[in-house]
């Protein structure tokens, strides 16, 4: 018998981050940099100019750890780096209460391609829905600064862009556009943001 996947609209509903869901499409402003003084990260903000997440490393780049956290410092993500010797691959730990509410199996996988590839190969997302069965997704990248996640079959879940002015200046590659689409956890998409952050900035 043919097993029977959920979709991610369906995932996002069975999810206890239910509050990262919206009916209808997000847009998100995403700065590349720290509200952390000498911090590095990321500064996440909803389309009524609040900040909605935000990633503050406060040692030094590249860290094995980074925390995806709201507005408030309470962490929704350990994003976890794990050591390879050809591709990079990390994992993000859902935090239903700060570090003590950490669950033990990781929520979402991305694994970067082996470097040996010639020309950007998409990164891979695995997300767990239980023990037995998981949803996949990838990061397709559509020009330097932008790039879509696509469920495996090629339905559009996010789109990043460079964000421009309404009179069309261009903000510079680390102030950028995100678009979640409808019924599509909004923590689980940041989640791979940062990954990819993670990839191409060095955060």
């Amino acid at each position: 018998m043919t097993k029977v996947y959920p979709s991610f609209s369906q995932l996002s509903k069975n999810s206890s981050s239910f509050n990262h869901v919206s009916c209808r499409p997000e847009t998100f402003t995403i700065w590349m940099k720290s509200l952390v003084l000498n911090g590095n990260g990321c500064t996440v903000y909803n389309s009524k100019g609040q900040i909605a997440y935000r990633v503050d490393n406060y040692d030094h780049k590249c860290g094995g750890e980074v925390y995806l956290m709201n507005l408030d410092g309470k962490i929704l993500f350990k994003i976890v780096k794990k050591k390879h010797r050809i591709c990079g691959r990390w994992e993000g730990y859902k935090c239903n209460d700060g570090l003590q509410g950490e669950n033990s199996r990781p929520w979402f996988k991305v694994k970067k391609p082996c470097y040996i590839l010639r020309g950007f190969q998409p990164l891979y997302c695995e997300v767990s829905v239980d023990a037995d069965h998981s949803i996949c997704c990838k990061i397709n990248k559509t020009s330097n600064s932008s790039y879509k996640i696509v469920g495996i079959s090629g339905e559009l879940l996010a789109e990043v862009k460079r964000k421009h002015t309404k009179s069309g200046i261009d903000l510079g590659d680390d102030v950028l556009t995100l678009v979640v689409e409808p019924n599509i956890d909004q923590s689980l998409i940041m989640g791979m943001v940062v990954v990819y952050a993670l990839v191409k900035f060095n955060m």
